[in-house]
């Protein structure tokens, strides 16, 4: 991927960011040709060799046209990890949000949402969702020019409403 001062990207597990400059510093006595890349959200730079950019997984955002496919995922089938204890589970969504491939965040969006449409989720889950969600929207909302509430609206209408601790107790 070839980058400039100023394109967009997706940096896994981050989200949205700028490229602010590319520069050639040293590092450990090589000249190096790095990017510097600002979090849109937070503010956080974040320094790459340009040598790993596609290796930590640095992409374009989605287009125009991939928005109508990412909302056709969401609305998929879930293919639930299966592991039998929240810790690999959380371990496996993680991992599929440090991909930063698109497709992997809505599979945890799906995958989250649905169970938390037939039960509470616990907080580590409830964190993690936000996490991808926010995640997809941010992405979303850059690429359609859309307000972040609306984009997140319409996520959540693909989904059964969440269950509450009152509902699952009167089960």
């Amino acid at each position: 991927m070839r980058l400039k001062v100023g394109d967009l990207v997706v940096y896994p597990a981050h989200g949205v960011g700028q490229v602010e400059s590319i520069e050639n510093r040293p590092v450990n006595g090589v000249d190096s040709s790095l990017v510097i890349l600002r979090i849109l959200d937070n503010g956080m730079r974040i320094t790459i060799p340009v040598r790993n950019v596609s290796e930590i997984g640095l992409r374009p955002l989605i287009s125009l046209a991939e928005v109508m496919k990412v909302y056709e995922r969401l609305q998929s089938p879930p293919v639930m990890v299966e592991a039998s204890n929240w810790n690999r589970r959380h371990r496996a969504y993680l991992d599929k949000l440090k991909t930063g491939a698109i497709a992997d965040v809505c599979d945890v969006i799906r995958e989250l949402m649905t169970m938390r449409g037939n039960k509470e989720l616990s907080f580590g889950e409830r964190k993690l969702l936000d996490t991808a969600r926010s995640l997809l929207i941010k992405e979303i909302s850059m690429v359609t020019q859309t307000g972040e509430e609306l984009i997140g609206r319409e996520v959540d209408s693909f989904f059964p409403p969440p269950k509450t601790a009152v509902a699952v107790a009167a089960q």
